[in-house]
Protein backbone atom coordinates (compact mmCIF):
# COMPACT_ATOMS: atom_id res chain seq x y z
CA UNK A 1 0.00 0.00 0.00
CA UNK A 2 0.87 3.48 -1.22
CA UNK A 3 -0.26 6.80 0.30
CA UNK A 4 0.22 9.77 -1.79
CA UNK A 5 -0.85 13.26 -0.43
CA UNK A 6 -0.42 16.39 -2.98
CA UNK A 7 -0.61 19.99 -2.11
CA UNK A 8 -0.22 23.23 -4.18
CA UNK A 9 -2.99 23.97 -6.15
CA UNK A 10 -5.53 27.07 -5.81
CA UNK A 11 -6.76 29.88 -8.08
CA UNK A 12 -4.08 31.57 -10.38
CA UNK A 13 -3.69 34.34 -12.88
CA UNK A 14 -2.76 33.83 -16.46
CA UNK A 15 1.10 34.04 -16.70
CA UNK A 16 1.27 32.66 -13.34
CA UNK A 17 3.42 30.08 -11.34
CA UNK A 18 2.34 26.84 -9.54
CA UNK A 19 3.95 24.06 -7.65
CA UNK A 20 2.34 20.86 -6.62
CA UNK A 21 4.06 18.65 -4.55
CA UNK A 22 2.80 14.93 -4.06
CA UNK A 23 4.80 13.21 -0.53
CA UNK A 24 4.19 9.09 -0.23
CA UNK A 25 4.69 6.80 2.66
CA UNK A 26 3.81 3.37 2.89
CA UNK A 27 5.16 0.82 1.21
CA UNK A 28 6.97 2.80 -1.66
CA UNK A 29 9.57 -0.08 -2.88
CA UNK A 30 7.56 -1.74 -5.53
CA UNK A 31 6.77 1.87 -7.14
CA UNK A 32 9.48 3.44 -9.62
CA UNK A 33 7.32 5.67 -11.59
CA UNK A 34 5.61 8.80 -10.25
CA UNK A 35 3.38 10.43 -12.54
CA UNK A 36 1.34 13.73 -12.93
CA UNK A 37 -2.19 13.28 -14.90
CA UNK A 38 -5.16 16.26 -14.82
CA UNK A 39 -8.82 16.38 -15.96
CA UNK A 40 -10.98 18.81 -16.93
CA UNK A 41 -14.65 18.74 -16.38
CA UNK A 42 -15.65 16.48 -18.99
CA UNK A 43 -12.89 15.88 -20.76
CA UNK A 44 -10.53 12.64 -20.31
CA UNK A 45 -7.86 11.97 -18.27
CA UNK A 46 -4.78 13.42 -19.72
CA UNK A 47 -0.81 12.39 -18.88
CA UNK A 48 1.33 15.15 -18.00
CA UNK A 49 4.74 14.33 -16.41
CA UNK A 50 6.65 11.26 -15.15
CA UNK A 51 9.98 10.81 -13.70
CA UNK A 52 11.59 7.58 -12.43
CA UNK A 53 12.09 7.48 -9.11
CA UNK A 54 15.38 5.85 -9.47
CA UNK A 55 17.50 7.18 -11.92
CA UNK A 56 15.62 10.94 -12.10
CA UNK A 57 14.74 10.27 -15.81
CA UNK A 58 11.47 12.83 -17.07
CA UNK A 59 9.01 12.28 -19.54
CA UNK A 60 6.49 15.23 -20.93
CA UNK A 61 3.26 15.46 -22.64
CA UNK A 62 4.30 16.88 -25.51
CA UNK A 63 1.98 20.18 -25.27
CA UNK A 64 3.50 20.72 -22.06
CA UNK A 65 6.96 20.29 -22.63
CA UNK A 66 8.99 23.22 -21.81
CA UNK A 67 6.21 24.88 -19.45
CA UNK A 68 6.09 22.23 -17.12
CA UNK A 69 9.01 20.78 -14.96
CA UNK A 70 8.75 17.08 -12.88
CA UNK A 71 11.29 16.58 -9.81
CA UNK A 72 11.81 14.57 -6.88
CA UNK A 73 13.81 14.89 -3.81
CA UNK A 74 14.43 11.45 -2.47
CA UNK A 75 15.31 11.69 0.83
CA UNK A 76 12.04 13.52 1.31
CA UNK A 77 9.64 11.08 -0.90
CA UNK A 78 8.29 13.76 -2.34
CA UNK A 79 7.87 14.73 -5.88
CA UNK A 80 7.00 18.28 -7.78
CA UNK A 81 5.25 19.67 -10.79
CA UNK A 82 7.06 23.05 -11.45
CA UNK A 83 3.85 25.02 -14.16
CA UNK A 84 5.04 27.95 -16.11
CA UNK A 85 3.52 30.52 -17.89
CA UNK A 86 -0.04 28.84 -16.59
CA UNK A 87 -2.35 29.34 -18.98
CA UNK A 88 -6.69 29.04 -18.53
CA UNK A 89 -6.60 25.60 -20.66
CA UNK A 90 -4.31 24.32 -17.73
CA UNK A 91 -7.65 24.41 -15.68
CA UNK A 92 -8.10 21.22 -13.96
CA UNK A 93 -8.00 18.49 -11.01
CA UNK A 94 -4.58 17.15 -10.43
CA UNK A 95 -3.06 14.14 -9.39
CA UNK A 96 -0.08 12.38 -8.92
CA UNK A 97 0.51 8.55 -9.48
CA UNK A 98 2.91 6.06 -8.76
CA UNK A 99 3.41 2.63 -10.32
CA UNK A 100 6.17 0.09 -11.36
CA UNK A 101 8.18 0.58 -14.06
CA UNK A 102 6.57 0.77 -17.71
CA UNK A 103 7.52 1.69 -20.83
CA UNK A 104 3.50 3.32 -21.05
CA UNK A 105 4.02 5.32 -18.64
CA UNK A 106 1.44 7.74 -20.22
CA UNK A 107 -0.87 5.52 -19.55
CA UNK A 108 -3.07 5.98 -16.79
CA UNK A 109 -3.90 2.77 -16.43
CA UNK A 110 -0.24 1.68 -15.74
CA UNK A 111 -0.22 3.33 -12.50
CA UNK A 112 -1.70 1.19 -8.83
CA UNK A 113 -1.64 4.29 -6.30
CA UNK A 114 -3.13 8.02 -6.48
CA UNK A 115 -3.10 10.90 -4.18
CA UNK A 116 -6.66 12.74 -3.91
CA UNK A 117 -5.91 15.44 -6.50
CA UNK A 118 -5.75 19.04 -6.21
CA UNK A 119 -7.29 21.61 -7.44
CA UNK A 120 -5.94 24.23 -10.07
CA UNK A 121 -8.16 26.79 -11.85
CA UNK A 122 -6.62 29.63 -14.08
CA UNK A 123 -8.30 32.78 -14.77
CA UNK A 124 -7.48 34.86 -17.56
Amino acid sequence: QVQLVESGGGLVQAGDSLKLSCTASGRTFSSVLMGWFRQAPGKEREFVAAINWRGGSTSYADSLKGRFTISRDVAKNTGYLQMNSLKPEDTADYYCAAGPYTMRLYAWEQYNYWGQGTQVTVSS
